[in-house]
Order: structure tokens, then sequence, then C-alpha cells
């Protein structure tokens, strides 16, 4: 009887609730004042172009793009190396520009911080507990409105 108790805890803490999830699937970016955040590789030239085709796709959507920040990996020569990792696994950015997009974040008074790569659900956790805002990639937010 104990070892029943305690599976059924087990399965409690693995299905998030239904409210969480609803709520995910309610997040918009319409009329609310966004950061736009961009992660890009070395390799990749034209990034100030999907910048701002992503910017223009979110005012397309009654966005307001407030902040834009961009992280660039594989400019020196360790990072080179690595380009196709992300910084970290759990934030995807440097520790360094998680605190400069947070001080954005609170500069501007930003409603959420919409990426322009994709993010894991992990990883989505960790950057909204610290930003203290949602925090979502692109491909959600223009799936959803």
């Amino acid at each position: 009887m104990h070892q029943s108790r305690r599976r059924d805890r087990r399965l409690a803490r693995r299905v998030p609730p239904k409210s969480a999830r609803r709520q995910a699937s309610r997040l918009t970016a319409v009329g609310a004042d966004v950061i736009l955040v961009g992660y890009f590789s070395a390799k990749q030239k034209d990034f100030e172009t999907l910048m701002a085709s992503a910017a223009a796709e979110l005012a397309a959507r009654g966005a307001r793009v407030v902040v834009q920040v961009v992280q660039r990996r594989g400019i020196s020569d360790g990072g080179a190396l690595k380009m196709g990792l992300p910084y970290s696994s759990r934030t995807l950015l440097s520790y360094g520009k998680v605190r400069e997009v947070a001080q954005a974040c609170d500069q501007a008074n930003a409603d959420m911080v919409i990426f322009v790569a994709s993010l894991t659900e992990r990883q989505q956790r960790a950057l909204t507990a610290m930003l203290g805002r949602p925090a979502v990639s692109l491909s959600d937010v223009l799936a959803v409105d």
C-alpha cells in the first residue's frame, strides 16, 4: 500500500498540470512590449536581416519590439570550435547575456522575451524564472497568434 502511494506521487510530478499547459498556449504578443533575443553563430552573416524580419513579423501581429539583443557565437578563437553548441544548455545564452537581457527587461518594462531560436521546455522555465517574465521562442508565438 505504501508503494502505490509513492508511485502516484511520482506520476503527479511528471505530468504538468492542465492549467500550466493551457497557460502556455494562451501566450500572445498582441499589444505586448517584447524584447527580441537572437542567438547566431559567426558563420551566419545575415543575422541582422533575420532579426529585422522577426521584428517585422511581431509588429505585424501587434507586438512592440522595444529592445533587440544579439548573442553571437564563434567570434573569438575558442568559440569557433563550439559554434554549433549553445553557451549553456540551461539558458542557451551566456550568463552575462542573460543578465543583460534581464536588465533590459527591467529598464523597458517589457511584458515578455521572445527568442528567435527554438527553446526547449527546460530553457523556457529557466529563462522565465531568471528574467521574471515569460520567455518563449518566436515559432511558438507565431503559431498561437
